[in-house]
């Protein structure tokens, strides 16, 4: 057995706290005499003693002060394991750390979180970029919880869930030579600037479904951050970009820009999101899945199920 148990730091953190003895029984639920007995046992095996008897408020040695540092240190860092420990045996609270691919998909995603989180308040809410790391690894490890991707991998231990199917459509500017076709073709690519999010090629559509197995590069890339920036310069003949057409919809009922479909069968994509098999029942879980259903089968144009 170590010689400092938890229990001892819990009654020693006690005593310092209510200061003195009776109160910290009462505190521990422990009696006096076992509180004492308690103490005395961890000076014995310390070998020193930890505070000066018959001083009211308690006075600690430097030993005892020592344990008292380790005590706030360790204890909330128990307690912080404990109350997770507990949340996911509960299956009812607990914690969701989503991590989204797919950057158009915040427009969407935050009426769903804001609903979520007046339904579930108890749960804690965490929401970070797959930009700059690889989630699906981190949701195998139980960094995150959710991935929301279009881009799903076979992995040991990991469950994904359809959420819906879109069209994945090439916007341009309203003058652009490509207006003219009726459809886009891997090679009509070759000449043009491709105005992309920031992202790895082999994790972009347009790449892997349309263009690499032509064999077609694009005259150039360009990369942009927001949606928002990607119409601005479409827009204004800098290029031309692959999007959800969704996220194009009111771009083109305004006629800021025109669009037309990748190949002869459009490219159609669908997005998942991606959990641990361990919490695909949990109800907070369902409940976020059925909500992102039914938000975005509300606030998107163009999309099915998928």
């Amino acid at each position: 057995m170590g010689m400092i148990e938890i229990r001892h730091l819990k009654t020693l953190a006690a005593l310092r706290d209510a200061g003195s003895l009776v109160e910290a029984a009462e505190r521990i639920h422990l009696t006096q005499s076992a509180l004492s007995h308690q103490i005395k046992d961890l000076e014995e095996r310390l070998n020193c003693s930890l505070f000066i008897r018959k001083t009211r408020p308690i006075c600690f040695t430097s030993a005892g002060q020592r344990l008292l540092n380790l005590a706030d240190e360790l204890l909330p860092m128990v307690r912080s394991a404990e109350r997770d420990i507990m949340r996911l045996a509960g299956g009812e609270t607990g914690r969701l750390n989503i991590c989204i691919e797919c950057h158009s998909c915040f427009d969407w995603l935050m009426p769903t979180i804001d609903h979520f989180r007046q339904h579930w308040p108890e749960v804690e809410l965490d929401l970070s970029t797959g930009f700059s790391f690889l989630p699906l690894p981190a949701l195998a490890r139980g960094d995150l919880d959710l991935v929301i991707t279009s881009d799903p991998e076979e992995r040991t231990g990991i469950h994904y869930v359809p959420l819906f199917s879109y069209e994945s459509i090439l916007v341009m500017g309203r003058q652009h030579r490509l207006v003219a076709k009726r459809h886009i073709q891997p090679q009509d690519l070759a000449q043009e600037t491709l105005i992309t999010y920031p992202v790895e090629q082999d994790r972009l559509d347009v790449f892997t479904r349309f263009l690499d197995p032509a064999g077609v590069e694009p005259g150039e890339i360009r990369t942009s951050e927001l949606t928002v920036m990607v119409m601005q310069l479409v827009a204004s003949g800098r290029g031309v970009s692959a999007l959800p057409n969704w996220a194009a919809h009111e771009y083109l009922q305004r006629e800021y820009i025109a669009a037309r479909p990748l190949g002869e069968k459009g490219l159609w994509c669908t997005l998942y999101a991606a959990m641990r098999e361990d919490q695909k029942d949990a109800d907070f879980m369902v409940d976020f899945l059925n909500t992102a259903r039914e938000v975005t089968f509300q606030n998107l144009n163009g999309i099915r199920s998928a």
